[in-house]
């Protein structure tokens, strides 16, 4: 496998659980958060909360900041946009390929 298609797998599996996407929602909607405030109104724990946003900074989807004694998360778009244009790319692909059929059936 490319490093390419390497890094946009990793985007794709860090953003493959439940949890992790619901933390991109928090995040995207909000300035850096702490884990305290990540973890607020959810049934999963401070620990589960962390190992997830390690993930997902493994990945490049969030970084995190020290503001005085407080680790802060926030969202990354390069990942998300470079995955995008990805998905683009092989969309282009597709209905290229889809044209083609189309056309030679139609012949």
């Amino acid at each position: 496998m490319s490093g390419r298609h390497s890094n946009h797998a990793s985007v794709f599996a860090a953003l493959g659980d439940k949890t992790r996407l619901s933390l991109v929602a928090k995040l995207c909607d909000h300035s850096p958060q702490s884990i305290s405030q990540l973890t607020g109104g959810s049934k999963v724990s401070r620990q589960a909360i962390t190992k997830h946003l390690h993930a997902m900074e493994k990945a490049g989807l969030v970084r995190h900041v020290h503001m005085g004694r407080q680790s802060l998360f926030e969202f990354e778009l390069k990942q998300i946009n470079e995955a995008r244009n990805y998905l683009d790319q092989i969309s282009e692909h597709w209905d290229s390929a889809l044209s083609r059929l189309k056309k030679f059936v139609e012949d």
